[in-house]
């Protein structure tokens, strides 16, 4: 019994030290401060504390001031002159932009040699003149005109005498120059018996043809086979007078030295 006793003693000491059971006291003063810094710094007036001056008063009570001394200066008869002053200035000005475009209209009369009470007038619009009436040789002759001019039309002494002249001139001066002669190239190639055959006497030979219209040109040995050269050579033919047929048959005359004659190449000049 004893024991449980002093037991509970000691639980009853051990909360009162852990338990603060005036702690809504201390919060209540605590809130009633905060609550009074509050309104002093809000500029607010507390009960049984001096009114706080601030600067937002003040420029307050000054911002008042100057609206009743604006009020009681501006009056309303001040803005009804000012109105009026306005108007006034207004008509002045359009007097003034009419004496100046009366002035302008005046001098664009003078301009265009009318009377400024013309000039004023609105302009009628132009009345359309009645078409003209075309008369029987007038619209014979628009039927009659040839816009790209005729063939048939009379060209004058001295036209003419040009004209005829520069034809003369022409026809002289295509019968003096000479007619173009066609002509043409040919290489031939002549091919000898064997590799005994005188190649020499092969181009002296086909040098010796001779005709009119015939040239011949270069001419050079060329390697054929198993050692036999055959003869290439050039020449410059007129068309209508020498032809590859004659060509062919006077080299092959020459049967003891020559085998065959080939064209390998043949343009015109």
């Amino acid at each position: 019994m004893l024991l449980y006793t002093h037991r509970s003693g000691m639980a009853a000491l051990e909360l009162k030290n852990s338990v603060w059971l005036d702690r809504p006291k201390y919060e209540a003063a605590e809130t009633h401060y905060q609550e009074v810094i509050a309104k002093r710094h809000s500029g607010l007036r507390i009960e049984g504390s001096p009114a706080p001056v601030t600067n937002i008063s003040s420029e307050l009570e000054k911002a008042c001031h100057a609206i009743k001394q604006t009020l009681k200066t501006q009056t309303p008869a001040s803005s009804t002159a000012d109105v009026e002053g306005r108007v006034s200035k207004l008509e002045k000005e359009n007097a003034e932009l009419k004496v100046a475009l009366q002035a302008l209209e005046t001098r664009i009369a003078s301009l265009e040699g009318k009377k400024p009470e013309q000039a004023v007038k609105t302009p009628e619009a132009p009345k359309q003149a009645p078409p003209k009436q075309e008369t029987a040789k007038q619209a014979a002759d628009d039927e009659n005109f040839d816009l790209f001019g005729s063939e048939d039309e009379e060209e004058t002494a001295a036209a003419q005498e040009l004209r005829q002249k520069r034809l003369d001139d022409y026809a002289k001066k295509k019968a003096t120059k000479p007619a173009l002669v066609p002509k043409s190239t040919i290489i031939l190639e002549v091919k000898p018996w064997d590799d005994e055959t005188n190649m020499d006497e092969i181009e002296e030979k086909v040098r010796s043809i001779h005709a009119d219209g015939l040239v011949w040109g270069w001419s050079k040995k060329v390697p054929h086979c198993y050692g036999i050269f055959k003869l290439q050579i050039n020449c410059v033919v007129e068309d209508d007078k020498v032809g590859t047929d004659f060509l062919e048959e006077s080299i092959t005359a020459f049967d003891s030295h020559v085998q065959s004659v080939d064209i390998i190449a043949f343009n015109k000049i």
